[in-house]
């Protein structure tokens, strides 16, 4: 149950419009961050299709296996010093490498 204006003195002197306007803010902060991913993503998808061109014509296998699981290691533990679950970490990765082996 979230505290009342009764129950908490500190709401009752937040005008709904400050509230609107803090609300506002966060989510502008939610946009920025959300085009900021995209954009990486999108940079990462050009590094991997650079990895690609370089292992065909070098005659390499696609996938790296050991690479995948350095990976999965490394995002495992930037997640849990972020503060972030470890597994969802993982499973986005995973996720990212799957639409990279059918990106055009």
């Amino acid at each position: 149950m979230s505290p009342s204006k009764e129950s908490n003195p500190k709401l009752a002197n937040v005008s709904l419009s400050t509230v609107i306007a803090e609300l506002q803010d966060i989510r502008d902060s939610i946009d920025n961050i959300d085009a900021s991913i995209i954009h990486m993503l999108a940079e990462r998808f050009r590094c991997t299709q650079k990895v690609g061109v370089l292992k065909a014509r070098h005659n390499m296998p696609p996938s790296d296996p050991v690479r995948e699981a350095q990976q999965v290691t490394r995002l495992r533990q930037l997640a849990s010093a972020a503060k972030l679950d470890p597994e969802f970490a993982e499973k986005f990765l995973a996720f990212v490498i799957r639409e990279v082996i059918h990106a055009p």
